[in-house]
């Protein structure tokens, strides 16, 4: 039973910080139906309908991102290690980054068109939900899960990470990418500059995780903490002045600036003052995205 003040209201939907789950969702969560609707053709053709266009001209700056996360499942796991569950694949650039860095990896995704899209590039995909029973049918264990952008749309986020966490081998690691909401940023944002709370975004954005939220919600479902680090902290430009708040022409410009900072960062003279710089973030809370890492115990 959901209990917890509800501290906004939005699209008719009460958003609730719920102290069953440990983490702010909406109320009412919407049946599995709905998102069943939703997720297999309505999200990539009518809520985000340029989301594969776009990833393709960003990814150069994907590319970085996935190396990133590679980078620190090779440095955990052992040589021989190299199979990974990518659940919410998409469009299936990560399942590609992963086959060239010489990876086994399997995707799920819910959407026929990313789906379809990830089969072209070459990657295996299941086009199905995540759930309980998807689990039951994957033959054999993974040394790796990433879990990115997945968590905040599903309605028993506890779930997934139960069902996750027993797919991996013993020592697995799970990496979970979440927006990082009512983080210090938006707070100051939202009482000294008037915003409205832009982020909440019912009924696609079911949950609204924090660093302390997120990390707490993996110990319970059997990981120890790894690692902590963000992305960047793309509303910062709203602090300097750039409101991309519903202007989407002003919101890729600043998306432009923000990946040429993250390649330039990526460079060897510059990576390890850009590793440590999001991990300070995260110590913060501060970061648009988080990024938390998990070994099961």
């Amino acid at each position: 039973m959901h209990k917890g003040n509800n501290i906004e209201k939005v699209n008719g939907y009460g958003i609730l910080e719920c102290e069953t789950c440990g983490f702010i969702h909406i109320d009412p969560v919407p049946s599995k139906e709905e998102l069943d609707r939703v997720y297999r053709e309505e999200y990539y053709m009518e809520e985000k309908p340029r989301f594969i266009e776009r990833v393709i001209e960003d990814l150069r700056w994907w590319e970085t991102v996935y190396d990133d996360r590679f980078e620190f499942l090779e440095s955990r796991l052992a040589p021989g290690r190299r199979t990974v569950l990518d659940i919410g694949s998409g469009p299936g650039y990560f399942l590609k980054r992963g086959t060239e860095r010489g990876w086994k990896c399997l995707g799920i995704e819910p959407s026929r068109q990313a789906c379809e899209h990830a089969r072209g590039l070459g990657a295996e995909v299941i086009n199905a939900f995540f759930d309980d029973s998807t689990a039951a049918s994957l033959k054999g264990r993974f040394d790796a899960v990433h879990l990115s952008e997945v968590l905040e749309h599903v309605p028993d986020p506890s779930g997934v990470l139960k069902a996750a966490y027993g797919l991996l081998e013993p020592g697995g690691i799970l990496s979970a990418i979440v927006p990082n909401d009512f983080s210090p940023v938006q707070k100051v944002l939202t009482d000294r500059l008037n915003f409205n709370p832009y982020w909440l975004a019912p009924p696609h954005h079911i949950n609204y995780f924090t660093f302390g939220s997120l990390s707490g919600l993996m110990r319970k479902t059997g990981f120890d903490a790894l690692e902590q680090t963000a992305m960047f902290p793309m509303d910062f430009f709203l602090l300097m002045g750039d409101n991309y708040v519903a202007n989407d022409e002003l919101g890729r410009a600043s998306h432009s600036r923000r990946k040429k900072l993250d390649i330039m960062l990526n460079e060897p003279e510059l990576k390890g003052f850009k590793n440590e710089l999001y991990s300070l973030m995260a110590k913060h809370n501060i970061g648009r995205e988080m990024v938390i890492y998990g070994v099961k115990k």
